[in-house]
């Protein structure tokens, strides 16, 4: 797998805003104390260490295919003094534990990343019990809508489905969750969806921010002007358009994302 992004710091700058109540509310209710969750594509930790909060003394195993990610994990797992979960390295498709092993495998914003997204779900069905619950959410970047109309912002959605599908994945991964895991096998199959929504001044600042760095700063920016989609003056020109939104007091950005309960 080709991370499109890479581990810049305005990617983990997004990554760790996110926990459990923003962006895993759907599986919240199907957890209890006592289970064991594997989640997968852990990132930084977050959402990982409040799983396990949730699930203790149950116990949570984070993975990762970035060894500097899963020691960045580690040491949030040491400062939050959260003992019932662990970071390792492992790769999606072919994961470090036996058959029916988990209670919960949990999944957020991986699908889209992986070139053979049903494949991976084959895996996650492998290690889940029986009666085990999967979880995964993701977001859908060909439904992302927005005010003010900033034609820099149309360029920034151009040039991101083309260097995300031209690096690894599927941007419009949401709208596909269903058909995927249904594909992989699973027959007990609940669909939701849910947003983010960035609006106030707070939020513009930092979802503007984030992405007029991560732009011209990150893996994403090498990807694109190593594919010819865009070159520096482009991105830039995008970059600042981040920036004019996140300062307009009319900004509103909406991300949907599709989710998906399976068993079975």
């Amino acid at each position: 797998m080709s991370y499109t992004h890479g581990h810049h710091e305005s990617v983990l700058r997004s990554h760790e805003w996110r926990t459990a109540e923003n962006s895993a509310a759907y599986l919240l209710p199907h957890l209890r104390s006592g289970l064991r969750v594997l989640d997968v594509g852990a990132g930084p930790g977050t959402i990982t260490i409040d799983l396990a909060r949730i699930v203790a003394p149950g116990h949570v195993t984070g993975v990762d295919a970035a060894p500097a990610i899963v020691e960045k994990a580690s040491a949030l797992m040491l400062e939050e003094d959260v003992r019932n979960v662990d970071f390792v390295v492992d790769d999606a498709y072919a994961l470090d534990a036996g058959d029916d092993f988990f209670d919960v495998v949990h999944a957020h914003q991986v699908l889209q990343h992986l070139e053979r997204p049903v494949n991976a779900l084959q895996e996650f069905r492998r290690v889940l019990k029986d009666d085990g619950i999967l979880a995964v959410r993701d977001v859908d970047y060909e439904g992302v809508i927005w005010y003010p109309l900033i034609p820099a912002l149309d360029e920034w959605l151009s040039v991101y489905l083309q260097v995300h599908r031209g690096s690894s994945g599927e941007p419009a991964a949401g709208r596909r969750l269903k058909a995927w895991v249904r594909e992989a096998g699973f027959t007990d199959v609940t669909a939701s969806a849910s947003t983010w929504l960035f609006e106030d001044a707070e939020d513009r600042a930092w979802w503007g921010g984030m992405w007029a760095d991560r732009v011209v700063a990150s893996d994403f920016a090498r990807r694109a002007q190593a594919l010819g989609v865009a070159d520096e003056v482009a991105l830039q020109r995008i970059s600042d358009g981040w920036r004019e939104w996140a300062a307009s007091e009319d900004g509103w950005l909406l991300l949907p994302h599709g989710e998906v309960i399976a068993r079975g």
